[in-house]
């Protein structure tokens, strides 16, 4: 009898040992530095992104490892409560109607210009640059175990919006691996587990926010203006994103771009002061507009596409 117990209850850790089973690593892709992580204690409003649609430079599931990789980044970016994300669809719409070549999206110096027309700070571009499954195993008499490995990198740069200059390029490496086992014909058997690509994509993606958090919080929170009537002016930031009535801002008129000599490049925009403005309300519906009133005037009246900062 006791003989019998045992074998019983070596069965049943046996089996238990051949239950489905996850796991997920993050590691940083071999690169020539790791990007630095700058530590900043800033907060304020939220501040307004876009994410291209992600390429699929690997040659595994092209028809759905970018719009993924893409999903995932705006999820988590979301989820930090520290943007206004813009998704890809808008930003596609604005290239048809500029009819600007949707290959352009690459093209830091297209993607500013897409993300100046729909007054956004930073646009993110990516790549899945490398994708792998492999399938590894066991089988012995009484048992068998079967263990699928996903591996992924994914590249991302972060485009200033004003001048078209990448202000951060990371690289992400995540792992999953999914393992299922059987015992005496008896256990969880199955194909290709497709959870693991995502789970995957998500270990390499999710160490993105919190640095391009900090990377942008190297520069003045800034947004646009949308109208202007008299001494009131129309703000593209309101409630969703932070603005609260009282809010202290000096704006600036927007002028000719600045170029780089040597490359041609814009750099930065020529700035007149337009003066000193409080947010006193919001407006519309939508959720992200304020009304703001001059409170000192530096000479200048402000226009559609000028922009506001955070006073000092």
């Amino acid at each position: 009898m006791d003989i019998r117990r045992t074998t019983i209850a070596a069965a049943l850790v046996l089996m238990a040992g051949c239950s489905p089973s996850k796991t997920v690593k993050m590691q940083q892709a071999l690169s020539v530095d790791k990007t630095e992580r700058v530590k900043s204690d800033y907060t304020g409003p939220k501040r307004r992104i876009g994410v291209t649609e992600f390429a699929n430079k690997s040659a595994y599931g092209q028809n759905r490892l970018g719009g993924a990789a893409t999903d995932i980044l705006v999820t988590e970016l979301t989820k930090s409560g520290k943007f206004i994300v813009v998704e890809r669809d808008r930003m596609e719409k604005i290239m048809q109607e500029q009819k600007l070549q949707s290959q352009g999206m690459t093209d830091p110096q297209t993607v500013a210009e897409v993300g100046r027309l729909l007054g956004l700070e930073a646009v993110v571009i990516g790549a899945v640059s490398q994708f792998g499954v492999k399938t590894e195993g066991s089988d012995y008499l009484i048992s068998q175990t079967k263990k699928q490995v996903a591996d992924v990198t994914v590249d991302i740069r972060l485009v200033d919006v004003q001048s078209g200059q990448i202000l951060m390029a990371d690289s992400g490496k995540g792992q999953a691996k999914s393992k299922k086992g059987s015992f005496l014909g008896m256990g969880t058997k199955g194909g290709y587990d497709e959870t693991i690509e995502g789970e995957a994509l998500r270990a390499a993606i999710v160490q993105f926010v919190t640095n391009i958090d900090s990377q942008m919080n190297r520069k003045p929170w800034s947004c646009m203006i949308a109208d202007a009537s008299g001494e009131e002016i129309y703000l593209n930031a309101g409630q969703d994103s932070g603005v609260n009535p009282g809010l202290k801002l000096n704006c600036f008129s927007q002028g000719a771009a600045i170029r780089d000599p040597r490359s041609n490049l814009v750099i930065g925009h020529r700035e007149e002061p337009l003066g000193s403005a409080e947010v006193l309300r919001y407006c519309g519906d939508s959720g992200d507009c304020a009304v703001a009133r001059m409170t000192k005037s530096a000479g200048g009246s402000p226009r559609a596409r000028d922009i506001c900062r955070l006073a000092k």
